[in-house]
């Protein structure tokens, strides 16, 4: 060896293991002995060797160091991988998030048991669409007050790969009866799961059914909805013994419900999982079996090129045309500035719905909103299905609870940023879509602004013009960001 020489240099060696991002890998080169050991001549020793006591003590550093940096990162990489790490705690290489923002994917919902198992199917391999159609199933369990099996669907689905962005529509509403809606839930989430989903249907319907035939917790959105009105017609599906409705924290079974979600499990194909379910509705109502009629359908969405991107949006009966109306008009540079909180052409009374979204870090977003008309719908109950019938009305008129937006900010760039916003309760909420919408494409956003926009929600300040429930998500960077007006409203979960 050249007693000149400086110590040799090794490059650490990385194991990879699975879990671990590439903004966790180290890659240094460092001298396998520090610079102040230089060589040195010493009688005995040959130069440039350290003396044998020295050598061991070396080693046996290293080899300590060694072992802790292992047990270091598989302590770190078992707590990844169990889905329930904190976004917001910082990793141990510095690398953390705020809360809100992920690296692979996020799911929205009004409960977090739906939030829960939708993020479990984008961890079992599926996409956005079984994420939101398994939460949707949960939510039509969780939450009879504001959705269900006998609900319409509308959907807004953005495909990241190739930039197309499609509507699933429900038409006009049906009834059976005057004053009783046609249920139209599976069909609709079965054709959506049919054309884009990836992980088998049965699937999807594993966690719903578990629910209702082993129980679920009531929680406070429900439980208030109870406490706000009488229990005529819910008993004994959401009622104490004594005809009381259940309270939160309360354990509640729909036995009916579960077997219907475990025949549609075996329906191969959209349609006829609607016609089961009616077959036993009409039975309940002594009904014959009405005629088919208006499906569900997808379609391309409407589109409103812009400076800043593409909007999408949902076609008529829903309130998609007159929104893309009002934001065309907002944004004219001839017009005066518009209403931080502009009206918004919807008829008086509009139902109240129930909401979610799901997102992934290639742009995929789908956006669900739900309506059974009022609280629980008609209040009846069909008996051989434990299902609640919606009370909408019949006819050519605008399902003015539907508007979910998505704006691609760039056609032709799929790294593009992605923003999805659907409104839920009463019209003034889609004020805020609007309102929220328009700062939105007037402040330049860059990752700190969307970090903040996370923490914050997307219209909580001064500038917010009701009380209803807006989800806001968002791609920007690779990474995924969720939030909610009001701030907290809505259980989330990714990863």
């Amino acid at each position: 060896m050249d007693p000149t020489a400086g110590p040799v240099q090794y490059q650490k060696l990385l194991l990879l293991e699975p879990g671990l991002d590439s903004d966790q890998e180290e890659e240094l080169s460092e001298p396998l002995v520090p610079q102040p050991w230089r060589p040195q001549e010493s009688s005995g020793n040959q130069v440039g060797c350290l003396p044998g006591a020295w050598a061991r003590l070396v080693a046996a550093l290293l080899l300590l160091a060694v072992g802790i940096s292992l047990a270091l990162r598989q302590l770190q990489t078992r707590d990844g991988s169990t889905g329930i790490l904190d976004s917001a705690a910082p990793l141990l290489t510095g690398h953390s998030h705020s809360t809100g923002v992920y690296h692979h994917g996020a799911i929205i919902s009004p409960a977090a048991a739906c939030s829960r198992l939708g993020r479990e199917l984008l961890e079992a391999g599926g996409n956005v669409v079984d994420a939101g159609v398994g939460a949707a199933l949960c939510l039509t369990v969780v939450h009879p007050h504001a959705t269900g099996l006998g609900a319409m669907f509308w959907g807004l689905f953005h495909n990241g790969s190739s930039g197309n962005s499609t509507a699933l529509t429900s038409g006009p509403a049906q009834t059976l009866v005057p004053g009783l809606g046609l249920p139209a839930a599976l069909p609709a989430l079965h054709l959506l799961h049919t054309r884009f989903g990836r992980l088998p249907w049965p699937q999807l319907l594993e966690g719903p059914t578990t629910l209702a035939q082993d129980g679920f917790l009531v929680d406070t959105p429900l439980a208030r909805a109870l406490a706000a009105q009488d229990t005529k017609g819910l008993c004994p599906l959401l009622c104490q013994a004594d005809g009381t409705p259940l309270g939160p924290g309360a354990w509640a079974t729909n036995l009916r419900l579960a077997a219907v979600l475990r025949s549609a499990a075996l329906i191969p194909t959209p349609d006829p999982s609607g016609d089961v379910l009616l077959g036993l509705v009409a039975s309940d109502l002594g009904l014959v079996v009405p005629s088919a009629g208006p499906r569900p359908t997808l379609e391309p969405a409407l589109q409103l090129p812009m400076p800043q991107g593409v909007l999408f949006t949902t076609p008529s009966p829903s309130a998609g045309p007159e929104l893309l109306a009002l934001l065309e008009a907002a944004l004219d540079p001839r017009a005066p500035s518009p209403d931080p909180c502009p009206l918004f052409p919807q008829a008086a009374g509009t139902p109240k719905s129930s909401v979610l979204a799901t997102v992934d870090s290639s742009g995929s977003v789908l956006l669900l909103t739900s309506s059974l008309n009022g609280s629980f719908g008609s209040r009846r109950l069909s008996p051989s299905t434990g299902v609640l019938l919606s009370n909408l009305v019949a006819g050519p008129a605008v399902s003015a609870w539907a508007c979910p937006l998505i704006l691609h900010g760039g056609p032709d760039d799929k790294e593009a940023d992605v923003l999805g916003m659907v409104a839920a309760g009463a019209p003034m909420a889609a004020r805020d879509m609007t309102s929220t919408l328009l700062r939105y494409l007037a402040e330049p956003q860059d990752e700190a602004q969307h970090q903040h926009q996370a923490q914050r929600g997307p219209t909580e300040g001064p500038s917010t013009c009701g009380q209803g429930t807006l989800l806001q998500v968002a791609v920007h960077a690779e990474h995924v960001h969720v939030s909610s007006v009001p701030h907290g409203c809505c259980p989330f979960q990714g990863f």
